[in-house]
């Protein structure tokens, strides 16, 4: 029998239970998958401390944001709504730091509250320090390097537009001069990878960065790292291992307070290696169809729930579990979701999403389910909500005792329409 993908935390019987009770499509989430990974990412090596923030966007769920509230990690907000999103579900402020593209329009209310701001670009820390002068701030800086599996997860290099560049940090200093600031944290985020090398380079320019600022009378006392550690949702993909990652840029650390004098505490802010593998998302099989090439399974998902693999040819292990009998056999299939698009596509070529790479799996039929792994991170909060006006899936958690809980209930048409007026 051909290798095919294996369920993750959910097991066969469980995943029947929950379609029978809770219908599809619907993520599950586990907390214990959750919890084991916030221990990880609170194992980072460090020289001086640490602070993990957990990157929100990857999966902006209330009861997501408490777990690891309860675990001590901190928030990464990327909108203004997001910072208020987490002050909704309990967070203290003073635990949210603020990167955004895009200056809120109630930022003067949300610093009040204790929020701490990252400026990203020169206009945004113009703005802050005419509204907050001789006040602390980070900024975030591009330090010239990227990373990441394709150029759309590249958060560093000349080709992305976020930070500010490294080679205008005097203009930076002359904005800090003028508004008597002072820089207390510097970010930095360079996007997907799992290269400890590349890791230990970034650390090493940023703190070179970091240096810059002490020589020009900055207090920095923080150096953030941002995320970006892969997870292997597939079973030959490889996760970053943090105890490799980390042991390099503690050192490095170490190095730096040899030098200066100044010991800097670490923060790092993961997102995808925190929950993705925490989420399933549970499908039903509606359709088989087969032209002279492919054999297509079409279920009722796709895009509405997983956008990745049509965005990025980003690859999701999916699970067939049959409904009424037991199945050897395996086929080729294409999974295709239910969207009137043609990009709707769960198995293209991995990279690109123009390509269609048939996936070995169980043999299927009407009525089976399939369990698209993967789906904590970058899935419902990440996909093209309500396109054909399918309502948003329910969400649900699996709390360490195996009880099934909802946390989101299912979107009903009425919700989807109810901000639309009549002319």
């Amino acid at each position: 029998m051909p290798e095919i993908e294996k369920l993750k935390f959910l097991s066969e019987e469980q995943a029947r239970t929950i379609s029978n009770h809770f219908k599809t499509p619907v993520f599950v989430y586990s907390e214990r998958c959750l919890e084991v990974q916030a221990e990880r990412a609170l194992n980072f090596p460090n020289a001086f401390g640490l602070t993990v923030r957990y990157a929100m966007k990857a999966n902006p769920n209330a009861a997501i944001l408490k777990i690891f509230d309860r675990k001590g990690i901190h928030i990464d907000a990327s909108s203004g709504y997001e910072a208020k999103r987490a002050l909704m579900a309990g967070i203290m402020p003073e635990n949210i730091l603020l990167t955004s593209q895009q200056i809120p329009s109630d930022l003067w209310e949300l610093v009040e509250q204790r929020v701490s701001y990252n400026a990203c670009s020169l206009h945004q820390l113009e703005v802050y320090a005419n509204h907050f002068p001789n006040s602390r701030v980070s900024v975030r800086i591009n330090p010239g390097l990227g990373s990441g599996g394709i150029n759309r997860t590249n958060t560093g290099g000349e080709g992305s537009s976020f930070g500010i560049w490294h080679e205008q940090i005097g203009e930076v200093f002359d904005i800090a001069t003028r508004h008597g600031l002072d820089i207390e944290r510097v970010h930095t985020h360079i996007g997907s990878g799992s290269d400890p090398e590349v890791w230990k380079r970034v650390a090493l320019i940023s703190l070179g960065i970091v240096g810059k600022f002490i020589d020009a009378g900055h207090d920095v006392s923080v150096l953030n790292l941002g995320g970006g550690y892969k997870v292997g949702r597939m079973s030959y993909e490889k996760s970053t291992d943090l105890q490799e990652c980390g042991k390099p840029v503690e050192q490095a650390f170490r190095d730096f307070a040899d030098k200066t004098g100044r010991e800097l505490r670490l923060e790092i802010e993961p997102g995808t290696f925190l929950v993705a593998n925490g989420g399933s998302l549970i499908a039903e099989v509606i359709d088989i169809k087969s032209t002279q090439k492919y054999n297509f399974v079409i279920i009722n998902s796709g895009m509405t729930e997983v956008t990745r693999p049509a965005l990025y040819g980003a690859q999701h292990p999916i699970v067939i579990v049959p409904i009424g009998r037991k199945e050897q056999e395996t086929r080729k299939y294409i999974v295709s979701g239910h969207c009137c698009e043609s990009g709707d596509i769960l198995t293209p070529a991995q990279g690109d999403s123009e390509a269609l790479m048939p996936r070995e799996l169980l043999r299927a039929e009407i009525g089976d389910l399939a369990v698209i792994e993967g789906a904590g991170a970058y899935c419902s909060g990440m996909c093209t909500k309500n396109y054909n006006s399918y309502p948003e899936a329910a969400e649900l958690l699996m709390d360490n005792n195996g009880a099934v809980k909802t946390i989101r209930d299912r979107q009903r048409l009425e919700q989807i329409i109810r901000n639309e007026r009549d002319i």
